[in-house]
């Protein structure tokens, strides 16, 4: 006789989370009886209270919503009566007791192949080490930081001009996918569990704002990692000129040996050319404070000053 589907609650918050309930909802092969997401918060320049993206998906879809800020916001009781606990980019350590509650436990889609990058910005930290892949681990939790043992797992390659942003995007598309297929085999009973090689584990710490700070003394190829994997969020930031900018799009470029790192050597249509530790970053799209990002060529026609070579302080 065909399973009629496991019965599900969702843990998540962001807009990653959010891909992933959606394709779970969409899909109508499991049932989402109940929908955890952090208490509303402020947000915005205007500090408003807002509800989190998958507070409001949960509610476009009359679902059972639960704020839970906390572990003990979790009902062991009520977790036992469901097959799983899905767990997406929801940051609250659960306790052993609500790991356990559900019939299959709980389930997370992490964004990374595990034990690679287990945290809290593994997508992040893969384009900043210059990984040529990355991927999803669907995870049986236990009580360590992502370390359960791995029930599916799906790579996906990193392109060369890859985003934070669009990598984001994609791995949340792979993540319901992989999810998907991690759940309907679990309903058939037919997945093994395979243990992580603890000793390949690498740690993916949360991104300070200070991180993004670009120093030029570091090889142009860092410094366009950093581009990449801090756009949109939190963006990498410099001071040229004695002026703030948020760097949107960088390439790396050669450069003779000779000029100190953070001199600019050439403001041209093609962007605005900065030596680097070791070669040279070409800024291809930057935004000042309170303005658009534009492209270099439109920040120099209209500042055609710019375009005399000086050194950034």
């Amino acid at each position: 006789m065909k399973s009629s589907g496991l019965r599900l609650a969702f843990a998540g918050t962001p807009e990653f989370a959010a891909v992933i309930l959606r394709t779970l909802l969409v899909s109508g092969r499991h049932r989402v009886c109940t929908v955890y997401t952090v208490p509303d918060r402020p947000a915005g320049r205007g500090r408003k209270t807002s509800t989190s993206t998958v507070g409001r998906l949960a509610g476009e879809h009359g679902l059972t919503l639960l704020r839970a800020g906390k572990a003990a916001d979790f009902d062991p009781s009520a977790l036992a009566e469901l097959d799983a606990l899905v767990v997406v980019a929801f940051g609250v350590i659960l306790p052993e007791a609500v790991l356990r509650a559900p019939r299959l436990g709980c389930v997370n889609v992490h964004a990374s192949l595990l034990p690679r990058w287990r945290g809290a910005a593994p997508i992040q930290r893969a384009i900043l080490a210059g990984d040529r892949e990355t991927g999803i681990s669907i995870m049986q939790m236990d009580a360590g930081l992502d370390t359960g043992d791995v029930l599916l797992q799906e790579s996906c390659a990193i392109a060369a001009e890859e985003t934070g942003g669009t990598l984001h995007d994609r791995l949340a598309v792979l993540g319901a996918e992989c999810l998907l297929r991690a759940l309907d085999a679990l309903d058939e009973g037919e997945i093994q569990p395979r243990r992580q090689d603890g000793s390949r584990a690498t740690y993916a710490r949360k991104i300070e704002k200070n991180e993004a700070n670009i120093d030029w003394s570091k090889s142009a190829g860092e410094i366009v990692r950093l581009v990449r994997a801090f756009n949109p969020v939190p963006m990498a930031a410099t001071v040229i000129r004695g002026e703030p900018f948020r760097i949107w799009e960088a390439r790396e470029i050669a450069c003779e040996a000779g000029a100190s790192p953070g001199q600019i050597l050439a403001c041209g249509t093609e962007g605005i050319d900065v030596v680097a530790g070791s070669g040279a970053v070409r800024i291809l799209r930057l935004q000042e404070p309170g303005r658009k990002p534009v492209s270099a060529r439109d920040f120099l026609n209209a500042r055609p000053a710019w375009r005399d070579a000086g050194i950034p302080r």
